[in-house]
């Protein structure tokens, strides 16, 4: 079973891309962020007939994430985090897909910090803590995927110094996703690549593709029973070098 996350800032303007995408690879379920789209803007029917059934919660602009399954309905089991009723942002969406729970999500980027947005990062990243925490001891696969704007070590951005001041490599983020990990989660690129420079984003700006100034900020993390199915992980850089791509590249993982 591969299961994929992908940001691929702007499902309609990037549809070709994620179209050829899955068509050439053929991921069992994806993970989308960033749809900036409406959910009735949704293109279900060109995904529909790509063979994916899917779940999403769009937001006009901003935003927006989705569940894909090949050749199924996922079964929704919640979007949208707890604890903070009043979050207007698409950001987070669950669903079972084939005996293993999904949960795709998109976490704040948080700059400029300090500041508001920087806040809003931080109390988001606390609420997935809280609830991975109800998820974590399940005896089914879990999996949470998705962008989590953190680069957890120096081994994950390409000149740490440039970062120092940045709310994707700021200390407080990087101490909340390892209290996340702690609970007993497995970030599963790490896991298999523990000393391989790996990157899953390029910025547009500066050449950074073609120098390879890239970021691992996305990421499969697995409960235990899904951590014991592990089998491969890996990014799809050559998504990253077409025409009108998106600046991350697919990520995925196969369990057994």
């Amino acid at each position: 079973m591969r299961i994929a996350t992908y940001n691929v800032n702007g499902v309609n303007g990037r549809l070709p891309v994620l179209l050829r995408w899955l068509e050439e690879t053929q991921p069992d379920v994806v993970c989308l962020q960033e749809l900036k789209a409406p959910d009735e803007k949704f293109p279900e029917r060109a995904i529909r007939e790509a063979g994916y059934g899917a779940v999403w919660q769009g937001q006009k602009s901003w935003n927006g994430v989705a569940i894909l399954a090949r050749g199924s309905d996922p079964l929704e089991t919640r979007r949208g985090l707890p604890g903070e009723a009043d979050d207007t942002h698409s950001r987070y969406i669950e669903a079972a897909v084939n005996g293993v729970l999904v949960a795709g999500l998109y976490l704040p980027n948080g700059n400029p910090k300090p500041g508001p947005k920087f806040d809003y990062k931080l109390r988001w990243f606390e609420r997935l803590i809280a609830h991975a925490q109800t998820l974590v001891g399940m005896d089914a696969p879990v999996v949470l995927a998705g962008d989590y704007n953190v680069m957890p070590t120096d081994l994950d951005v390409y000149k740490p110094e440039r970062w120092t001041e940045d709310a994707l490599f700021a200390p407080e983020v990087r101490a909340a996703y390892a209290r996340l990990l702690d609970q007993g989660w497995t970030d599963a690129l790490r896991a298999l690549h523990p000393e391989e420079r790996i990157y899953t984003f390029w910025d547009y700006f500066r050449n950074a593709w073609a120098r390879d100034a890239g970021l691992r900020i996305d990421h499969l993390l697995l409960n235990g029973p899904a951590a014991k199915r592990l089998r491969t992980a890996a990014v799809d850089r050559f998504v990253r070098g077409w025409e009108k791509t998106s600046d991350h590249a697919p990520v995925w993982i196969e369990l057994t």
